[in-house]
């Protein structure tokens, strides 16, 4: 298992990931969402036997916020703590920021877990 940079030729593993999940917006507005792993300035894969099992998409300034868009692991390799390697990794490469992102109703005891706290946020798009 290899934690590494995100390639652009990793990018229809990771939207057989986004699909097999059923995060189908991501697959729907595929050439957005290549887009915006081009420009995300954290982006970071996890590889084994060739393949992308797990996924880390975010954006930070380097020096006060982490923000993490995107965190998936594979149906197949969940529980084997690849995420909380995976957050540990990008996280320590930005050590002073305070590392932030989004859970899902069913994902929230996953962080807590790992001692992230809540904190309360609001989303809009322009066309709302």
């Amino acid at each position: 298992m290899n934690i590494r940079p995100y390639e652009e030729r990793d990018f229809d593993q990771i939207q057989a990931l986004n699909e097999a999940e059923g995060w189908s917006q991501l697959v729907r507005q595929h050439e957005l969402t290549k887009q915006a792993w081009r420009q995300s300035n954290v982006a970071y894969v996890v590889e084994s036997e060739g393949q992308v099992i797990a996924y880390l998409r975010g954006l930070t300034d380097t020096t006060v916020s982490l923000y993490v868009c995107e965190l998936l692991i594979a149906a197949s390799h969940r529980r084997l703590r690849i995420g909380e390697r995976l957050l540990s990794h990008v996280h320590a490469l930005y050590p002073e920021t305070r590392l932030e992102m989004l859970a899902s109703a069913s994902s929230h005891t996953y962080y807590e877990k790992m001692n992230f706290r809540p904190f309360y946020g609001f989303r809009k798009t322009i066309h709302e």
